[in-house]
């Protein structure tokens, strides 16, 4: 993940493709260039639009992230609250631990009470359970606390293209 904030500024025809996307990330570049036609009245090359989608995926304004279907695992949120007696010393340790396992699908800091919050993906309940105890056995003395919630039935999973309207508030063409 990077730390800097894209420097992009969005033209109308941006968020459009960023929704076409949204709704079907293996859509083509000239199957996007004719919904722009046909449906927004946007008159543009594939050659741009493909030009538009590379620019904005290396300037980081989309990731993209293969991410199985969630039937194939079970989905867990962990949060970790820590003991401020040993903080200092392995909070580092801890976070690079989480952040860099191969079942952590999305980290985050959260604010309130200042714990770090993961999105976990495991083949079964029992393989979340032994993450949990070695997770102890290696970080325990800085957590305090941790909590998991699994995530038992999935009811949305994706992003609505509408949300990307948002971003159109300094469109150009």
């Amino acid at each position: 993940m990077s730390d800097s904030e894209p420097d992009w500024e969005f033209k109308r025809r941006d968020v459009l493709i960023l929704r076409e996307l949204a709704t079907d990330p293996q859509r083509s570049a000239r199957e996007i260039t004719e919904v722009l036609a046909e449906d927004h009245g946007v008159d543009i090359s594939h050659v741009t639009v493909s030009k538009s989608i590379r620019n904005m995926r290396e300037e980081g304004v989309f990731r993209e992230a293969i991410i199985p279907n969630e039937e194939y695992f079970i989905f867990e949120k962990f949060e970790f609250k820590f003991n401020p007696e040993h903080f200092a010393d392995e909070w580092r340790e801890a976070m690079e631990y989480i952040r860099d396992d191969e079942h952590t699908l999305f980290y985050f800091l959260s604010d309130g009470e200042y714990q770090w919050t993961s999105v976990m993906m495991f083949p079964s309940r029992e393989a979340g359970s032994q993450w949990i105890h070695e997770f102890y056995k290696e970080h325990g003395r800085v957590i305090s606390n941790l909590r998991n919630s699994v995530m038992t039935n999935v009811l949305k999973f994706g992003t609505d293209p509408r949300l990307f309207d948002s971003l159109s508030s300094n469109e150009r063409d």
